[in-house]
């Protein structure tokens, strides 16, 4: 397999504007219809998040619904969106995970299309903290979706990972599990679940990127954990563009989607590039991989294959598995604590993957 060229990863870092280059205008924001939905985004304060608000301010919708636990990314979102006064937005503080608060939050305002952003992300974090990962990625994904199905929602569309497929970090199986659990809803309610499955993205709190950039700014050695480790990377505001796109799909025979991504990216490749643009003498120093990290991760399973639909850079992805075989009860993970040792909640995990 060939890798992405130097102009390929120059290309991603200008397009996703993380330098002052000029970033993407409003102009190629999406401007597709959704007036006949109010539209309730879960981490909304988040890279994901803020991007599908800001895309969406751009559409026609009825109301919009910004939900997340982080209060000053929140409030800076809040600030930002309200300076356009044709905004017909909410600004919640909520966590997910409570029951209570969020069927106030459906019973008040009836979303009709749910974009659930809301999760843990970092696998090293992850690693050591396994309950909080099964509490906000698979319960708190689990009660939204619910939710969702008893206060009839139209679509829920759920942002996946590559990491979910054949996983082996703890945020990897809880994102696992959640796509088993939502797939095994669809054909059962008149709630649409939409999976949404891609890799890291370029530039974002998560991402390498800004750790690499504050290491340059620094004058340190940028740290590499392995000189052949590679990822998939998109632009958020593609990714962006393309769940929109999806969330108007009006028949698709296959719940979880993912996008053209190019070639995996070297993470020693990116690291040397990103040198070039402060033209520093920098050295890049490997360590060591890290708990729960693959050196490579995959778009498809082995029990998986990719079908096109009508947008060239998405594709529906097929199981060849029975879809009823989907459907998991979450008995056990429902009764996990956080007084459980990480390897007995990382076990139970396990029987679900």
């Amino acid at each position: 397999m060939n890798t992405p060229t130097p102009n390929h990863i120059q290309q991603l870092i200008r397009d996703s504007g993380i330098f002052n280059f000029k970033k993407n205008s409003k102009s190629k924001y999406p401007n597709l219809d959704f007036s006949d939905h109010t539209i309730l985004i879960t981490g909304a304060a988040g890279s994901i998040g803020s991007e599908l608000a800001k895309q969406l301010t751009q559409c026609t919708y009825k109301k919009l619904i910004l939900v997340d636990i982080a209060e000053s990314p929140l409030y800076e979102l809040q600030q930002e969106l309200e300076n356009n006064a044709s905004i017909n937005s909410e600004f919640i503080l909520l966590n997910i995970t409570e029951k209570e608060s969020l069927s106030y939050l459906f019973e008040t305002y009836t979303p009709t299309l749910v974009f659930h952003t809301a999760a843990y992300k970092h696998v090293p974090l992850m690693e050591t903290n396994p309950y909080e990962a099964v509490k906000l990625n698979i319960i708190g994904t689990k009660l939204l979706a619910d939710l969702s199905i008893k206060h009839q929602v139209k679509k829920f569309i759920f942002i996946s990972t590559d990491k979910a497929v054949n996983p082996i970090s703890v945020m990897g199986m809880s994102k696992r599990i959640a796509e088993h659990y939502l797939s095994g809803l669809n054909n059962q309610n008149k709630t649409k679940f939409i999976i949404t499955r891609f890799g890291n993205i370029f530039g974002s709190s998560g991402s390498v990127v800004p750790l690499f950039i504050s290491q340059i700014n620094s004058g340190k050695p940028i740290t590499v954990t392995d000189k052949s480790i590679s990822r998939y990377f998109i632009c958020k505001h593609k990714a962006c563009n393309l769940i929109l796109e999806i969330a108007t799909f009006k028949d698709f025979e296959n719940p979880v989607f993912t996008f053209n991504m190019g070639k995996p990216i070297k993470i020693f490749d990116l690291a040397k590039v990103l040198i070039t643009f402060y033209n520093e003498d920098i050295n890049i120093e490997i360590t060591e991989v890290r708990p729960g990290e693959k050196l490579h991760e995959d778009i498809l399973a082995s029990n998986e294959t990719l079908i096109p639909t009508t947008h060239k850079d998405i594709m529906q992805v097929k199981s060849k598995s029975d879809k009823s075989k989907n459907m998991k009860n979450l008995k056990e993970l429902l009764k996990i604590t956080p007084f459980q040792s990480v390897s007995e909640i990382k076990m139970t995990l396990k029987k679900y993957v």
